[in-house]
C-alpha cells in the first residue's frame, strides 16, 4: 500500500522528533536533517557526512516566528530581507542565543537560519514543531565536498537506508544566498540566486559581498555553511575553462573528456558534450545533475564551460569555482 504524502510527512516528522536523520527536498537542495536541538541527532548528521564539526549547519524553521529560539539579536535590515525572501533561498546568519544550538552552529557565536519554500519542506516544519521540533539543521544530503543532490535518488544513493521525502527536482537547484546579519551592516558570505540589487532593495541598505568571499575567512566574518574553497566536486577532475580554450585544447586531448558548454561542438570532438543553458537561473537548476551525470559518464575530466561575467551568474559561478579546485 503506497502511503499518502500526509503519512509519510508525518512519519518523517515523527523520525526527526525520535533523533533520527531523514532525507528532506527543498527548492535549493536536498538535505540531510535532523533535529537542531537534539546534539546527538546533529553529531549524527556530521558522522554520516564526514563533515569536519566545527562546519556550521543551516537550521531550518517553519516561519520567522520560531527565529527568537535561536537568534538572539533580529536586527532591522535583516527582518526586512526574511520578510522579503522567506520563505526562499535566503539563509540569514545572526548572533546565537548562549546555549542553544552549540552542535548545529559547529560551536560558533553566530546561527544560519532559514525558511525554505518548498511545500513539502514546509508541511514538515510544522508536523515536526507540533511534536516539540523547534527547527531542523538540514546541510546538502551527499557526502561532504561531493557534488550536491537536487533529486531524492541522488539522496539514496549516498544513503541507501535513509528515509527519504521525494519532492521531486529541486527548484533552484544550487544552495541558498547566504547574508551575514550578524554585523552593523549585512554582506554576502555565500552567493545565491538573488541579487544583491535585490537583497539591499529589500532590507533598504547596500548589501556588500565579503572581501574574502567565496570562502569567508576573515577574522571578523562568522564561519558559513558551504564555505571551504573546494566543495560541490565530482570524482573526475573538472576544469573551468573559456569557450576558445574548451575548443582549442580539445582536439589534442589524450584523455576522455566530457563538456558542459554553452556553444556547439562538431560531433565527436568530445567525448560526451551536453548543452549549458545560457539563462542563470535554468542552469542553476541542471549544474548538479548534470555534473553528476557526466561524472558517470565514464569520463575522465569534465571541462565546463565558464560562466559570463554579471552578477546573476554569481552563484553558478561560485559552485563551479570550487568545484574546479
Amino acid at each position: 500500500m503506497v502511503k499518502s504524502l500526509s503519512a509519510e510527512v508525518r512519519d518523517a516528522a515523527q523520525a526527526l522528533a525520535r533523533g533520527d536523520l531523514i532525507g528532506l527536498p527543498t527548492e535549493t537542495v536536498y538535505g540531510l536533517a535532523a533535529d537542531a536541538l537534539n546534539p546527538l541527532a546533529v553529531a549524527a548528521i556530521f558522522k554520516a557526512k564526514g563533515r569536519p564539526a566545527n562546519h556550521p549547519l543551516i537550521v531550518h524553521v517553519a516561519d520567522a516566528s520560531q527565529v527568537s529560539k535561536f537568534a538572539s539579536h533580529v536586527p532591522a535590515f535583516a527582518q526586512k530581507l526574511m520578510a522579503a525572501f522567506w520563505p526562499g533561498p535566503l539563509t540569514v546568519i545572526l548572533p546565537r542565543l548562549t546555549g542553544v544550538a552549540d552542535a548545529a552552529a559547529g560551536g560558533h557565536a553566530t546561527v544560519a537560519l532559514r525558511c525554505p519554500s518548498h511545500r513539502i519542506a514546509l508541511a514538515l516544519l510544522h508536523e515536526a514543531h507540533g511534536l516539540g521540533v523547534q527547527g531542523v539543521a538540514a546541510p546538502s544530503a551527499n557526502l561532504f565536498g561531493r557534488v550536491s543532490p537536487t533529486t531524492a535518488a541522488h539522496v539514496r544513493e549516498a544513503f541507501p537506508s535513509l528515509l527519504v521525502l521525494d519532492g521531486g527536482a529541486c527548484e533552484v537547484g544550487i544552495e541558498s544566498t547566504i547574508v551575514d546579519c550578524s554585523r552593523a551592516a549585512p554582506v554576502v558570505l555565500r552567493p545565491g540566486m538573488l541579487l544583491l540589487s535585490a537583497l539591499s532593495e529589500a532590507c533598504g541598505e547596500v548589501v556588500s559581498v565579503s572581501s574574502n568571499a567565496p570562502y569567508s575567512t576573515h577574522d571578523e566574518a562568522p564561519a558559513a555553511p558551504g564555505s571551504l574553497a573546494s566543495h560541490y566536486a565530482p570524482q573526475a577532475r573538472l576544469r573551468l575553462l573559456s569557450a576558445e580554450a574548451i575548443q582549442e585544447k580539445l582536439p589534442n586531448v589524450t584523455v576522455k573528456v566530457a563538456v558542459w558548454a554553452r556553444f556547439t561542438l562538431p560531433n565527436s570532438v568530445a567525448f560526451k558534450h551536453v548543452p549549458m543553458p545560457s539563462n542563470p537561473a535554468e542552469c542553476a537548476h541542471e549544474l548538479f545533475a548534470r555534473l553528476r551525470e557526466l561524472d558517470v559518464s565514464g569520463a575522465q575530466e569534465i571541462w565546463v564551460e565558464a560562466p559570463p561575467a554579471g552578477p546573476a551568474w554569481d552563484g553558478v559561478r561560485d559552485r563551479l569555482q570550487r568545484a574546479a579546485n
